[in-house]
């Protein structure tokens, strides 16, 4: 594939995931290959079920609740998930000659709730991995998602085996689901898990988590999980763009932030592309690094390509910028 010019020729995709990124039409026969009762037999309702279209989705939570419900529990299968990853890996090839990708997933939330086993669940979402580098010849690895609506046992269990197949491919922890809509809660919250990111640093995993994405904790999420969890990157933070605080707590770490514009466009976390231009505009002017990323791509109708493009059509970034994120997803890659 040709991309674009003004793009590098091969794009690199760090914040990806496997509950947003499978084609419907995969997803599709997924569900029927395990007997799975869907709410509606014509495919192209099936499609509308599992998409993110701008007339219902109205929030984050509106994002997250179709992958809960129906992505996530068709993928909850050792075959599913083998073929899931296989499938994403490929395709973002195809699509967007992305030769470097992090996938994440919760394999907790792959076991229907204890029914499968967890080990069976990692090992083939690994074999859908080595199988899809050993094809196209690209470079991949896997992070484990802690959930913020999961206790700490559970969580730590997670941890527990992303550290057990470090060796495999698992290579680093992220901590997303909804932050409360309570600041206060949210913020008291945050401690809990600086036991986990420590246990993870001292088994050379890296970390990064979903924090700043929207206006419920705004910008006191990132500045508490760069104080307690000291992340290697953070999953959005676009709400630190309204915190001198934050901004500066962000430039003197050096951590990097995975920006996913589609995403906070449909979700509601930037209002237009004018107020994402104003965000990406205070991460440059305070020189705090970033990088382009698809988030759930088929979810969202989008791809790596069509990413970068919407934000040099809209003249957000330039060529050399857009190049310049590249750079520094390679650098920030935990691969």
């Amino acid at each position: 594939m040709h991309l674009d010019k003004r793009l590098p020729q091969t794009l690199v995709d760090l914040h990806i995931h496997v509950g947003g990124a499978v084609a419907p039409h995969v997803l599709f026969s997924i569900a029927h290959d395990q007997g799975f009762k869907l709410p509606v037999k014509n495919y192209w309702d099936f499609v509308d079920l599992i998409t993110a279209k701008s007339d219902k989705v109205k929030s984050l939570d509106d994002y997250l609740k179709i992958m809960h419900q129906w992505t996530e529990r068709i993928q909850s299968s050792p075959a599913a998930i083998e073929r899931s990853v296989y499938e994403i890996i490929c395709k973002e090839y195809r699509s967007s000659n992305v030769d470097q990708i992090e996938l994440r997933f919760n394999p907790m939330k792959r076991n229907l709730g204890g029914e499968r086993d967890l080990d069976h669940i990692i090992h083939a979402a690994l074999r859908g991995m080595d199988r899809a580098v050993l094809e196209y010849g690209v470079k991949a690895c896997l992070l484990f998602c802690l959930a913020r609506e999961f206790d700490y046992e559970t969580n730590n269990i997670i941890l527990e085996k992303a550290i057990k197949y470090a060796p495999r491919g698992v290579l680093g922890i992220d901590l997303a689901g909804p932050e409360s809509h309570n600041l206060e809660l949210s913020l008291k919250d945050v401690p809990r898990y600086e036991k986990l990111f420590q246990r993870a640093r001292d088994a050379g995993l890296k970390t990064t988590l979903h924090t700043g994405e929207t206006s419920h904790t705004g910008a006191a999420g990132v500045i508490a999980a760069l104080k307690y969890l000291k992340p290697d990157r953070i999953g959005h933070g676009i709400q630190a763009a309204y915190s001198e605080e934050a901004l500066k707590m962000l430039a003197d770490s050096g951590v990097v932030l995975e920006i996913c514009p589609t995403s906070n466009l449909y979700t509601h976390a930037v209002k237009d592309l004018a107020e994402l231009k104003f965000v990406l505009d205070k991460f440059k002017a305070w020189k705090i690094p970033f990088t382009i990323n698809t988030d759930g791509p088929y979810l969202l109708d989008t791809n790596m390509a069509e990413e970068t493009m919407l934000l040099l059509d809209n003249n957000i970034l330039t060529p050399k910028e857009i190049m310049n994120c590249f750079e520094v997803s390679r650098k920030a890659s935990f691969i």
